[in-house]
C-alpha cells in the first residue's frame, strides 16, 4: 500500500461527494505495502454523527476487469457477518469507481491496529475467522483463479534468476519444480477450494481492546484474493504468524493453535493434513518470488520501500530442512 498516484483533496472530494460519504477533512497517504495506492480518507457528513475514516485506494496493476471479483467477494463476506471492509457504493449501486483515471473504491476503515508479536490467543482468534471466512465464501459465486499461483510463479522465476547467487538459483528452481510436480497430483487436485484472501499476514488484520485481551475487529487488503485451495490460504498465514521473524523457523505451539481453531470450524481432510508441510513451502516460495520481483525490479513510487527477499528464502529453507507436520490433539480421526 504505497503511493504511485498523487491524490488531491479536490479529487478526493469529488469522489466523497459522489458516494454521499460528506466533506473531506483529511487526506494521508499510506506507506506500507507495495501494490496499490493507499489513502486514509476522513470526512463528515454534516449529520452530527462526527468525523467518519475510510480508505480509499487506487488500483495501479489491478483491471477493471479483475476488480469486481475482490469488492463483491469483500461485499459478500460482510453480508455473511465476517469483518471485512465493506466497499462504498454511489446513487447507481456501483462500487467500482475512477479516480485520477485509475480504478479507485472506497471501504469503511477496521477499528483498531496490528498485532505484530502475535500470542496464541492472536493466532487461534485468526485461524477461527479464517475458517468461517472460507465456509462464507462457498457459495460466492464471481470466479478468479489466484493470479500468484503457480502460473505466476513459473513465468516470474526466471526473470528473476539473474539476480540470485547460485545456491539460490538452485534452491528455487527445485522448488519450483516440485511444487509443479505437487500442483499435478491427484492428491492436490482433491483439495477443498474457494476465494482465499492469500495475503493474510500480521499486517492485514485488526484487533482492539486491552492489552493481552484484544479481539480480532477485522479482515483487509483483499487484493491479491482468488480461488484456490484453503490449505494454501491457511499455509500462508503459519509463514507469518507463527515464526520467529529473525530465523523463519516456525513456533510449534502457535502453529498448533492456528491449525487446531482452523479445525475446530472446518475440520482439515486427511489430505489437507498430509500436505500441509509441502503447501507451507508453496506459501513460501511465493513470498519469495513476488519479493525478489519488487525487490530487483522496483517501480517509482512517492512512499515506496521493498520488503526484504531474503526473509522467504530463510523461510523456504526452514520449511524444507524442517517439516512441519500437524496432527489433531482431541481424538478425532484424520
Amino acid at each position: 500500500m504505497a503511493v504511485f498516484t498523487d491524490v488531491t483533496a479536490g479529487d478526493a472530494g469529488q469522489l466523497s461527494a459522489r458516494l454521499g460519504l460528506g466533506e473531506v477533512i483529511e487526506l494521508r497517504g499510506i506507506t506500507s505495502g507495495i501494490e496499490n495506492t493507499n489513502y486514509f480518507l476522513t470526512t463528515d457528513r454534516g449529520d452530527g454523527r462526527g468525523p467518519q475514516q475510510w480508505v480509499l485506494t487506487l488500483f495501479e496493476r489491478l483491471t477493471a476487469d479483475q476488480l469486481p471479483f475482490y469488492l463483491h467477494l469483500m461485499k459478500h463476506l460482510a453480508q455473511h457477518g465476517i469483518p471485512v471492509p465493506d466497499p462504498q457504493a454511489d446513487a447507481a449501486g456501483e462500487i467500482l469507481h475512477t479516480l485520477c483515471g485509475k480504478p479507485a473504491a472506497v471501504v469503511d476503515k477496521l477499528s483498531g491496529g496490528h498485532q505484530l508479536a502475535p500470542s496464541v490467543w492472536h493466532c487461534q482468534q485468526v485461524g477461527q475467522m479464517l475458517a468461517r471466512m472460507h465456509l462464507a465464501g462457498r457459495d460466492f459465486p464471481m470466479h478468479q483463479p489466484n493470479l500468484r499461483g503457480l502460473p505466476w510463479w513459473q513465468e516470474t522465476v526466471p526473470v528473476v534468476l539473474p539476480f540470485m547467487t547460485a545456491p539460490q538459483r538452485a534452491l528455487i528452481e527445485q522448488e519450483l519444480a516440485f511444487q509443479t510436480d505437487l500442483a499435478h497430483s491427484p492428491a492436490h487436485a482433491a483439495l477443498p477450494r474457494g476465494p482465499v484472501h492469500a495475503d493474510l499476514f500480521r499486517d492485514n488484520v485488526m484487533f482492539d481492546g486491552l492489552p493481552g485481551h484484544e479481539k480480532l475487529t477485522g479482515f483487509f487488503d483483499f487484493y491479491f484474493a482468488g480461488v484456490d485451495t484453503w490449505l494454501f490460504d491457511l499455509a500462508v498465514c503459519l509463514n507469518d504468524w507463527c515464526i520467529a521473524l529473525d530465523t523463519g523457523r516456525l513456533d510449534e505451539v502457535r502453529a498448533d493453535a492456528f491449525v487446531s481453531a482452523y479445525d475446530r470450524e472446518r475440520a482439515l481432510s486427511h489430505d489437507e493434513i498430509r500436505l500441509l508441510p509441502a503447501m507451507l513451502r508453496a506459501g513460501a516460495l511465493r513470498f519469495w518470488t513476488s519479493r525478489l520481483w519488487d525487490f530487483h525490479l522496483p517501480r517509482e513510487a512517492s512512499m515506496l520501500k521493498a520488503h526484504d527477499p531474503s526473509h522467504f528464502e530463510r523461510v523456504l529453507r526452514e520449511r524444507v530442512d524442517n517439516p512441519w507436520h500437524w496432527l489433531r490433539s482431541d481424538g478425532r480421526p484424520d
